[in-house]
């Protein structure tokens, strides 16, 4: 069984996801789907 390593995402795209969890777009289940990330 292989480790996964964890993934580090770019500034961008943290301030992407982070705006549209502020702004209340849409549930963070749903957020987490659409940006392809654990909705934990």
């Amino acid at each position: 069984m292989s480790k996964r390593s964890r993934g580090n995402h770019a500034p961008e795209f943290k301030a992407k996801v982070a705006l549209a969890a502020v702004r209340n777009e849409d549930t963070l289940a749903a957020l987490a789907k659409r940006f392809d990330l654990h909705p934990g």
